[in-house]
């Protein structure tokens, strides 16, 4: 329990996850299995491993991949710093995959130790990053029920059936249906048990777990209502709105560095309040930045995310010229060289005025392309000092 009374996880003794992962990844139409696709320089999976890792009633998290891809995990989970993440070796297909991952718990299976035996076990696709703790946590209370559990959504689209002739048969009553999604969860002698009585024919052809607990353990799933952000990366299409997802959950976290003078205190606070940011009173400088980075370093925290950092230089001179010589601008593209192989983007922004009191839409310019920067987090413009020029209010 917490301090203020709240339950923390769910009243089971272990909560272990599954995750199959060893899709081909055909339907994306590219080389790369999906779940290895690269979504803002971290593969798709990471985020799904991630998302299981944040919760941490979760005792043991186990990746399911093909045999040729298991050094690729093993290099993304130490590359990324995951933890509670053990590899097993998938099967040809997906019902086997997911039976190899559960033996891991019961047999001395591919990784020669066993590992503790769950009470319930949550199976969730491993390209379906978004899962939040407040789905897992009420699918797994339902499995501890009923025996086991599954997301269901609302049917986006008709279901229709087809005669021989390729003409229209029948269709089914939409609001009668559900599309069954990740996660589940069942007690795990439950799946377990299922899984040891499959015949070939399920574990080759079948896809829905929930009903080889119905068809072998006769355990009637509860059904749980679950949330849009359920949705699994199947086309490439769906790449481009993970990427859209991802970047808005980045945007949200700024790192500024700026030169703040008296002259101009006003620039800087009118910035802050458009950014709502953390403004640090820094010089422009590279070895200001290289302290950062150093920082970053010494922290010896993975950086999961490519991440951004603004130099903000603020010229109150009367030409329109440099005030940043070309030996500085020099210094500050190679530093950015060097530190975007460490996953960090370094860039600038040149905020050129002639008065100590802007006008606040000019300013909100300058949030807006400051905004752009990191949530786009392009690398090629690593580097560059980027121009906004802010013109005088006459008094």
């Amino acid at each position: 329990m917490e301090p203020g009374g709240r339950e923390v996880g769910p009243a089971v003794k272990a909560v272990a996850a599954v995750l199959p992962a060893g899709g081909s990844g055909e339907r994306l139409g590219g080389a790369t299995p999906k779940q290895f696709c690269t979504v803002q320089g971290r593969p798709l999976v990471s985020y799904t491993v991630r998302a299981m890792e944040r919760v941490s009633w979760i005792s043991d998290i186990i990746v399911v991949v093909s045999p040729e891809n298991i050094e690729t995990m093993k290099s993304i989970i130490e590359k990324y710093g995951h933890k509670r993440v053990t590899v097993a070796e998938g099967g040809i297909t997906r019902h086997r995959s997911i039976f190899n991952g559960l033996k891991l718990f019961s047999e001395n299976g591919f990784s020669n130790h066993l590992l503790q035996k769950p009470e319930v076990v949550i199976i969730h696709d491993a390209v379906r990053p978004f899962v939040e703790e407040d789905i897992l946590l009420k699918v797994v209370m339902a499995a501890k029920e009923h025996g086991a559990a599954g997301a269901i959504r609302p049917l986006v689209s008709t279901v229709i059936a087809s005669g021989a002739d390729g003409c229209l048969d029948h269709s089914l009553e939409r609001a009668r249906y559900r599309a069954s999604e990740m996660p589940q969860a069942f007690l795990f002698d439950i799946i377990y048990q299922a899984y040891q009585q499959c015949t070939d024919y399920d574990l080759d052809y079948g896809t829905e777990c929930l009903h080889l607990a119905l068809k072998y353990c006769q355990i009637n799933a509860k059904l749980v209502e679950g949330t849009a952000d359920l949705w699994k990366v199947t086309y490439k299409r769906d790449l481009y709105a993970a990427e859209s997802i991802i970047k808005d959950n980045l945007s949200q976290q700024i790192c500024i560095i700026t030169d703040v003078k008296e002259a101009v205190v006003q620039v800087g606070f009118l910035l802050h309040e458009s950014l709502r940011s953390q403004l640090k009173d820094k010089k422009y400088a590279t070895e200001e930045i290289q302290q950062l980075v150093d920082m970053l370093e010494k922290s010896d925290i993975p950086l999961l995310h490519p991440v951004v950092l603004i130099s903000v230089h603020l010229n109150s001179s009367e030409n329109t010229s440099f005030s940043i010589d070309l030996e500085e601008l020099t210094r500050m593209k190679k530093f950015a060289r060097e530190v975007k192989r460490k996953n960090i983007l370094v860039y600038g922004l040149l905020l050129q005025y002639k008065d100590y009191f802007p006008l606040q839409e000019t300013v909100n310019s300058a949030a807006a392309l400051t905004m752009a920067l990191i949530k786009d987090r392009n690398p090629e413009l690593t580097g560059q000092l980027l121009f906004c020029r802010l013109p005088s209010l006459k008094r």
